[in-house]
């Protein structure tokens, strides 16, 4: 975790103390079930509790133990007996290591999907918001990114709108997968612990029990959860990207708002650069760099290997800090986003009338025109435009094959830029709901 690029909130999830918590509360649970079940004294289940509940762990006490036992969880465990007393010895009985790392994992990635979950859901109130308001301004859609006909500027959010959240379903859906707790012991069978004690721990801890464990919790669950935060990254670098190539000087629909003090580069005072979105776009890249090793995750030597171990440690903070870092810039972006309906419109204008070029051959065909001879007389004249060789309504009228099909009132009413926008109320209620 990059400071640069971390927001407190989703950094205190993956803090050493706040893991060493969610351990003791795992063990604390565990043994609440065991003291129910008889086979821990009642008193001690509740002396754990009393003396460690309030604890703050000491991490480097932790790290000094580990030094000399190689083993995380035995650290762990051995300062805790230091904070509990003798009654420590009643701690982790018929549990594995990884009952604790596997449950506690998912509890974090539980708590890091609500927030980004959260992040999604300021995006989404951003796009909406804007895309009301610019729902009926004309801009150029282009393919290639090359004119092609008309759009608003409220449907590219709209469109945007739609991909965050069917993203947001998506995240949901992972967050409800990797929601399992695992209390079952070596290799999964139970033999040294009752499956009731990992019912009562998944209770608590607010997740599920694992179906079967096999001493880990199955990695195609987190390959999933990490997929589905590369999914959210690519749709989040496609809409940075869409905003980049607009604020370029040749086009400059919409840019990043640029605050007062702001310095766009250090040897051209003039620049105002999309700083934000180029940033966003490279902490995409490091979202979906960790899908693979995920994917990796998946495979295991029979009942369980710690392969998996060294790369989760990194991608498990990384990815989710980094997503919810960029997702809330994005946020922002959106919200102070400077957009240029004049520009646009000039955008529009650039090339003379080409983007009705479609209606004019649908019109052709309708009039009796063959498509091949409509595509040639409509694209004939659309070429010298192209060129910036004059306009092409004009140069259709003076087209005596094209005037054997349209009048020159039946022609002018092809250019009319209403056209393209008459199911614009339509796809908005498709999209949100509502049209207004």
């Amino acid at each position: 975790m990059i400071p640069r690029y971390t927001r407190p909130e989703m950094a205190s999830i993956w803090e050493p103390q706040t893991r060493f918590k969610i351990w003791f509360e795992i063990e604390a649970h565990a043994a609440d079930a065991l003291a129910e079940l008889g086979t821990i004294p009642k008193d001690a289940a509740k002396t754990i509790w009393a003396k460690a509940k309030d604890a703050t762990f000491n991490v480097e006490r932790i790290d000094e133990i580990e030094r000399e036992t190689k083993h995380d969880v035995i650290a762990f465990l051995t300062h805790l007996a230091e904070i509990v007393g003798p009654e420590a010895r009643f701690v982790h009985q018929g549990m594995t290591s990884s009952d604790v790392l596997d449950t506690c994992l998912n509890v974090q990635l539980v708590r890091a999907a609500d927030i980004l979950i959260a992040d999604i859901d300021r995006l989404l109130a951003a796009l909406k918001t804007r895309a009301f308001e610019h729902k009926m301004t004309p801009t150029i859609g282009r393919s290639h990114g090359i004119h092609a006909e008309p759009v608003t500027f409220g449907l590219k959010l709209a469109f945007a709108y739609a991909e965050f959240t069917r993203n947001r379903e998506r995240l949901v859906a992972a967050r409800k997968e990797v929601a399992t707790c695992a209390i079952s012991g070596a290799v999964g069978t139970f033999a040294q612990i009752d499956p009731r004690v990992e019912e009562h721990v998944a209770k608590a801890m607010g997740l599920e029990p694992e179906p079967i464990s096999t001493q880990v919790i199955p990695r195609d669950r987190h390959a999933m959860y990490f997929a589905t935060l590369g999914v959210i990254a690519s749709s989040m670098e496609r809409l940075a990207v869409e905003i980049r190539h607009m604020q370029r000087t040749e086009v400059l629909e919409a840019e990043e708002f640029f605050s007062e003090g702001q310095k766009g580069s250090s040897a051209m005072p003039h620049k105002r650069n999309p700083v934000l979105t180029e940033n966003i776009t490279g902490l995409s890249r490091m979202v979906r760099a960790y899908v693979t090793p995920a994917l990796e995750n998946v495979v295991l030597w029979h009942e369980r290997d710690i392969s998996h171990s060294s790369a989760e440690r990194m991608f498990g903070p990384d990815a989710t800090v980094t997503l919810d870092f960029a997702l809330n810039r994005l946020a922002g972006v959106i919200e102070k986003l400077l957009v240029y309906p004049a520009n646009m419109q000039k955008n529009l204008d650039r090339l003379g009338g080409l983007v009705h070029s479609q209606r004019v051959l649908i019109a052709l065909t309708q009039k009796g025109a063959s498509r091949e001879d409509s595509y040639t007389m409509v694209q004939r004249n659309a070429m010298p435009v192209w060129r910036g060789e004059g306009d092409f309504q004009t140069l259709l009228k003076n087209d005596a094959d094209v005037k054997k099909y349209l009048t020159d009132d039946e022609i002018a009413e092809k250019f009319d830029l209403g056209y393209h926008l008459k199911h614009v109320d339509t796809i908005f209620k498709r999209v949100f709901g509502s049209a207004n």
